[in-house]
């Protein structure tokens, strides 16, 4: 059987290079598109040097509609996995055109190369940010969408897009029609246990966990923990943090299944990817303490609006339908992250 090539938008990413270690170890054929704005080549010289093998690999941004016709006509490409686009809540409030243009419109043009060149099978990298807020704190895919920031507003337009676009085959009887997954990431953390590869965001980080390392390592000086006064057991913000191996290991099972019943006739259907479990902010803290022996400087600062004070995953469906499920603990994620951060002091510069 001849191997599957998966293009991967946004490849070389945090999220992006681990998912392209473990389809390279998994059999695949793997091309990368990335335009760097948020990433490094050094990236995939390091998944090279942990698989022994190297991606294909094409500096372009998805928003260039020649530049993806160009690759879909020179790489017989079998699936999409969609990571590019940005991610920062906090900058999507400041920059909401930013936003919608990279992550909506870029979207649409891969969208319209895809289909052009009769490539149907997408993994769409969606996000809890897509649900409302809930009287439950453990969000299932079945509750109403509600994003209460651009970035989520961004992720929730895109899913409405891909719903549509699966629909219309339908109405249209179309004999090949699309075959979409759409994966909400709870907080993915952690990085390759190799320490080779891992999260480094250009500038201050905007999520928790790179910013606990960075202040373990010096490189910044305090850590803010916003707000201690939640109606959660220690007064901080209870978030789901997942391995992001685990998460990368859940696309696979995502492209599996596409070759299933359930997708057969086209369909568009969504999965948490989670643990199910909640951790504190200061559970973060402390746990990171023990697990590397590195006192993490921080101060209570006042709550930031729009966050949540609980919110993890029910990874029920991905369970009974992709056959996933995380494996790693809170320990594994941790020691990870500090052995990539440890490692490399100043990301991969």
């Amino acid at each position: 059987m001849s191997k599957q090539t998966i293009l991967v938008t946004g490849g070389a990413g945090y999220i992006g290079s681990h998912a392209c270690v473990e389809l390279l170890q998994a059999g695949f054929n793997v091309v990368v598109v990335d335009n760097f704005s948020n990433s490094k080549p050094e990236s995939l010289v390091r998944v090279q040097k942990i698989t022994g093998q190297s991606p294909t690999l094409y500096q372009a941004d998805i928003r260039d509609k020649q530049a993806l016709s160009d690759i879909f006509a020179k790489e017989n490409i079998d699936a999409v996995i969609h990571f590019a686009g940005l991610k920062a809540v906090g900058e999507s409030c400041q920059q909401p055109l930013n936003y919608y243009h990279n992550n909506v419109y870029g979207t649409l043009v891969l969208l319209e190369a895809m289909e052009e060149a009769n490539v149907k099978q997408l993994i769409f990298s969606s996000s809890a940010t897509v649900y409302g807020e809930s009287t439950c704190n453990q969000y299932a895919e079945d509750f109403a969408l509600g994003a209460i920031n651009p970035y989520g507003r961004s992720k929730q337009m895109i899913e409405d897009i891909l719903r549509d676009v699966s629909a219309a085959d339908k109405i249209n009887q179309s004999t090949s029609p699309w075959k979409i997954v759409l994966l909400r990431y709870f907080n993915p953390i952690g990085a390759h246990e190799s320490g080779m590869i891992g999260e480094d965001p250009n500038g201050i980080p905007n999520n928790l966990l790179p910013y606990v390392s960075q202040v373990a390592i010096g490189k910044l000086a305090q850590l803010s923990v916003w707000g201690n006064d939640y109606p959660t057991r220690d007064g901080t913000g209870v978030r789901d943090y997942i391995h992001v191996v685990d998460l990368v290991k859940g696309h696979i099972k995502a492209i599996a299944a596409l070759k299933g019943e359930q997708f057969k006739t086209g369909a568009c259907k969504a999965y948490n990817l989670g643990t199910g479990t909640g951790y504190s902010v200061l559970e973060i803290i402390n746990t990171f303490e023990k697990v590397t022996g590195r006192p993490v400087n921080y101060k209570i600062a006042p709550r930031r609006a729009g966050d949540l004070a609980e919110c993890f995953a029910n990874p029920a469906l991905a369970l009974a339908e992709l056959h996933w499920r995380a494996e790693k603990n809170l320990d594994d994620m941790l020691a990870d992250a500090w052995r990539w951060q440890s490692n490399n002091p100043q990301g991969y510069e």
